[in-house]
């Protein structure tokens, strides 16, 4: 039997296993194997480059079923109405972060594109301590809240945003509202081009506000926080090979 030829029994049967050639990848005959070797195989390239090709055509971490799609466009028209204006910052923040809603921060946004992104803390009842100063808590807490506000508001609904470390320095007492001026350090806009997850260092200057004629603003606070920005996509796929990785070891 020549090189070039593969054996009908082999074809058949592959090898001593007794797997049904059916199931086996299609393989071609290898022209330089010995002479006393007719029966080596090799894989076919195309074969896997095919159910690859396969695999694509359904994005990873895209949903897939009727209620999956719902669920998504659900939460993205939620996410986009948050940034919106105050009156749905407010109502969204009423069901999904009842902090930011009792203590009344809202968003002022930009004045002009290259101006720093601005919230505005009210010196209400609830964010007051027994001095009738802003309370620290109140301060350090919507720092938060105003920095992933500002990033969020750069990257759309698409992406989860979550706060990693906080650093916030109190220098004088706040006694009246406090205005939350949020810079980025990196160019925001270049790191949600390019698709994947990344951290952001964010730098908020903590103001009290000017609420009478004759009066300046006051700085009462430094804040530095670290931001952990991620695909919504990118999440879901997680869960899905988390759940995946559930049901097959059950």
């Amino acid at each position: 039997m020549s090189p070039e030829t593969v054996d009908t029994a082999e074809s058949e049967t592959a090898g001593a296993g007794g797997v049904p050639a059916s199931s086996a990848e299609p393989v071609e005959a290898d022209a330089h194997a010995p002479a006393g070797n007719a029966s080596v195989v090799v894989p076919v390239p195309g074969a896997k480059a095919a159910d690859a090709a396969a695999r694509a055509e359904t994005p990873e971490g895209e949903p897939k079923g009727l209620w999956q799609r719902f669920y998504v466009w659900l939460d993205k028209l939620f996410s986009a109405w948050s940034t919106k204006n105050n009156f749905l910052h407010r109502l969204m923040s009423y069901v999904f972060l009842p902090l930011a809603y009792r203590s009344g921060i809202k968003l002022r946004g930009r004045e002009t594109p290259e101006a720093a992104f601005e919230c505005v803390l009210p010196f209400s009842r609830f964010n007051k301590n027994w001095y009738q100063a802003m309370a620290g808590a109140a301060l350090l807490a919507n720092s938060e809240v105003a920095g992933g506000m500002s990033i969020f508001k750069e990257c759309g609904g698409d992406y989860t945003v979550v706060c990693k470390e906080l650093h916030y320095k109190f220098r004088r007492p706040c006694l009246g509202p406090a205005v939350y001026r949020c810079e980025p350090r990196a160019d925001l806009e270049a790191l949600v081009a390019s698709g994947e997850e990344f951290n952001v260092t964010v730098d908020i200057t903590v103001l009290q506000a000017v609420v009478a004629d004759g009066e300046k603003e006051k700085k009462v606070g430094l804040c530095t926080a670290e931001f952990h920005v991620a695909p919504k996509s990118k999440f879901r796929a997680r869960q899905a090979k988390l759940a995946e990785r559930k049901k097959n070891a059950s």
